[in-house]
């Protein structure tokens, strides 16, 4: 049951209409087989014994019989054809949206754990061998037993020794399959980690494709792509060629059977213990017995290389989600770090952070690089829980609140800003599904956004590109603002909102955040310190650690950690590139 439901990644219930339409119709595939030995069997009459006349009558019926076994065959074909085809496409859709769901619900050290082409991969290239397993090879399987296991039936009551000589070798190309199974699962394993070294590769190179041209690493240098497509090479021909010779000699096995069935034929023929129509009907069936059941031993082998690809999906549909039993945020929109700790890779980021960030109150969070700023940040937003500590929101454990509900109180501002390949309405609308376009057109103007995209050809309506490509970085920033204003969350998060922008945009966009955190719980990280002098509270970070807190001038007077930070800036304000 494992193999099944890995390779339906985790809807086996989706096999019983494939695999039972597929028996179907093989079971109807064998009733030419039953008209042929009647007809085999009426022709070799008249020789067998002299008296009797050849039945021409008969021999009509029995191709009007083919006939109509060749329409019966094809409406058995339309079923099997379509519920494999159609539930295998229903699996992969309906599976890659539930991974695509399960991604959003998951701890991010889940996901930064992986290559970036990893899940990529998993969602297109895995489900893809899933619907190959399902389609084609599961319902080839099942079917290709049904007809030798009746023809065994029949055949053991037409001379049961002439029946087992005809199997007789099958144990032993099965054996074969079973004894190597860990060596295909071992190189098939190899393989796939091969390929998706390869992807990875791919993707890294593509994403990295500016920085490769700016070094020349271009073409033939990039080693690292070189190098994964030729061990995908390497394994691809150790695959086939270390497993495709234990295929052919389980075949060869298994067509042992018939050479012994004719010897064995042969020796009861000549002892007068076998009649010649018998012998006949076993030939005739013999010739064409085997044909399936070689199909299934080449199939079997691809079955359990695409059950390895289903296996990876269901372990990670098999991830635990973030938790939480409330659906409510608190009316308190106030957090308190109590002894935080929390590290990433094994690697402590923050060690035993307490702070205490007011309802309603403004606090920067300031530091060195690597000081744990963004994640503090992270952990409100619970993308990650903390490895020790609690976190809590007017005064409820953050663990305990649901993430999706946990998110719809906060809004989060990044750094980097990421806009869907949309027109930009839609992406401001991303903050409030089913917002209206006035209040689409009220949170732009909010965020300083409005008049730029009413200059672009199609405003509102104006495709963005992927990743928001045909913008600029500020125009990108304030439609993430206006996402913001849009989703009205009592919680604010800004990391570096204001960084790497010019001072004009940087002017816009500062005037619209101080629209967004109007009674709103805020915490803000910013390297610029000018931008947080009137905040209502400084924290001060240094490796993971409170090195201080308060407002900017009893900072600046205590002489600490900000203070030096400050003074840096101002002196670095009057810097001047020499000739």
């Amino acid at each position: 049951m494992k193999v099944l439901h890995n390779i339906t990644a985790g809807r086996p219930q989706k096999l019983l209409q494939p695999v039972l339409y597929s028996i179907l119709s093989n079971l109807v595939a064998a009733f030419p087989f039953v008209l042929i030995v009647q007809a085999v069997l009426l022709i070799f009459e008249p020789y067998v014994t002299p008296d009797t006349e050849l039945q021409t009558g008969k021999l009509w019926w029995i191709c009007l019989g083919l006939a109509g076994t060749a329409i019966l065959m094809f409406l058995a074909e339309i079923p099997a054809y379509r519920s494999a085809y159609r539930g295998a496409y229903h699996v992969a859709a309906e599976g890659r949206a539930e991974l695509a769901e399960k991604l959003r619900k998951l701890p991010l050290g889940v996901l930064t754990r992986r290559d970036p082409g990893d899940l990529a991969n998993m969602i297109m290239g895995d489900f893809t061998l899933v619907e190959t397993g399902i389609s084609h090879l599961l319902p080839q399987l099942a079917g290709a037993f049904v007809l030798p296991v009746f023809a065994l039936a029949g055949l053991l009551v037409l001379d049961w020794r002439m029946a087992l000589s005809m199997f007789a070798a099958l144990p032993t190309a099965v054996l074969v399959m079973y004894a190597t199974a860990r060596l295909q699962r071992r190189l098939g394993s190899t393989h796939m980690k091969a390929k998706l070294n390869a992807a990875n590769r791919l993707q890294e190179y593509l994403n990295g494709i500016r920085v490769m041209k700016a070094y020349s690493l271009t073409g033939e240098r990039f080693e690292r792509l070189a190098y994964a497509f030729r061990a995908l090479m390497s394994e691809s021909i150790r695959l086939e060629g270390i497993f495709g010779p234990v295929i052919l000699t389980a075949m060869g096995f298994l067509r042992a059977g018939l050479p012994l069935m004719v010897y064995v034929g042969v020796q009861l023929l000549l002892g007068g213990e076998l009649g010649v129509l018998q012998f006949t009907v076993f030939l005739v069936i013999g010739s064409r017995i085997y044909e399936p059941l070689t199909s299934a031993l080449a199939n079997y082998a691809e079955f359990r290389y695409n059950e390895q690809a289903g296996e990876r999906i269901v372990k990670l549909l098999e991830e635990p989600v973030m938790s939480g039993n409330t659906r409510a945020l608190p009316e308190d929109s106030g957090i308190t770090f109590e002894h935080v700790t929390f590290g990433y890779q094994g690697t402590a980021v923050l060690k035993g952070l307490s702070l205490t960030l007011p309802r309603g109150s403004m606090t920067a969070i300031v530091g060195p690089s690597g000081s744990g700023k963004s994640t503090v940040l992270r952990l409100i937003a619970r993308f990650y829980d903390p490895d020790s500590g609690e976190i809590r929101i007017g005064g409820k454990r953050l663990r305990e609140i649901d993430p999706e509900h946990l998110l719809k109180g906060v809004s989060v501002v990044f750094q980097d800003v990421y806009l869907f390949q949309d027109t930009i309405g839609n992406n401001i609308g991303f903050g409030r599904p089913g917002a209206s376009q006035e209040e689409i057109r009220k949170a732009a103007e909010q965020a300083r956004c409005h008049e730029f995209i009413m200059k672009l050809p199609l405003g509102y309506d104006t495709p963005v590109g992927e990743g928001g490509s045909t913008l600029s970085g500020g125009e990108k920033q304030r439609i993430s603002i206006a996402r913001a204003m849009l989703k009205d969350a009592p919680i604010v998060l800004l990391d570096e909102a204001t960084a790497s922008l010019d001072p004009q945009n940087e002017a816009q966009i500062q005037r619209a955040i101080d629209t967004l955190i109007q009674g709103r719980t805020v915490i803000v990280i910013a390297h610029r310190l000018g931008t947080i002098r009137n905040a209502d509270n400084i924290v001060v970070l240094e490796h993971g650690e409170l090195a201080e807190q308060g407002r900017h001038e009893d900072l600046l007077a205590a002489g600490g950690l900000y203070a030096r930070l400050w003074k840096l800036q101002q002196e670095s304000a009057g810097f001047r590139i020499s000739s």
